[in-house]
């Protein structure tokens, strides 16, 4: 079957996805978008303000400085994959819980499968702990592991992954600035190669 008839069904099954809560405090349920044979996946925690209110993952601040460095090592968003381990917003943009997490990571599972990346980002301590433990990599918190490459068997598929700061903590908190650039120089040396 064609990837975007099987991206179609996850999509559909996100809008009518009742596993959790936060079905009942969505506005819109935000599956994911982008090039379906992408090189590069991103990976967020959760939908923001923004990203419920217009169904789309990164439209928010945090999306335009995701662009941005997306920009400076060549790429453009319709080069990648965005996808988050929740497609619905936690109210008041809490943390996701454990068993939001559980319920609804199958459905990037299926994404990561689909898009088959060679390499995925996990923007934050979420996705981050998510994917390395998924992979079988028992690593630190963000802070220790950000910025490094991991080889990885992650669902069948061989993929580095290369754990970075969300771009929201990048500016919201100055002394993650530097960092999130250096991560991008990262993921740009590792599509070169």
């Amino acid at each position: 079957m064609p990837k975007q008839n099987l991206m179609d069904m996850v999509e559909a099954e996100v809008k009518a996805c009742r596993k959790c809560e936060l079905w009942k405090v969505r506005r819109n349920p935000v599956p994911g978008e982008g090039n379906l044979n992408a090189l590069v996946m991103f990976i967020g925690e959760a939908p923001g303000y923004w990203e419920d209110m217009k169904g789309r993952p990164f439209v928010g601040a945090a999306g335009k400085l995701l662009e941005e460095m997306l920009s400076r090592i060549g790429l453009s968003r319709s080069d990648v994959y965005v996808a988050n381990l929740l497609k619905c917003r936690p109210p008041e943009n809490r943390d996701p819980r454990p068993s939001e997490i559980q319920a609804c990571t199958p459905y990037l599972d299926r994404q990561i499968k689909i898009v088959e990346p060679k390499l995925i980002v996990t923007l934050g301590r979420h996705s981050t702990s998510h994917v390395l433990l998924k992979a079988g990599i028992d690593a630190g918190g963000i802070t220790e592991v950000r910025g490094r490459v991991y080889e990885a068997e992650l669902l069948g598929l061989k993929i580095r992954v290369i754990p970075a700061y969300h771009p929201a903590a990048a500016l919201y908190n100055p002394k993650y600035k530097d960092a999130f650039e250096n991560d991008f120089q990262i993921i740009k040396s590792e599509l070169e190669k």
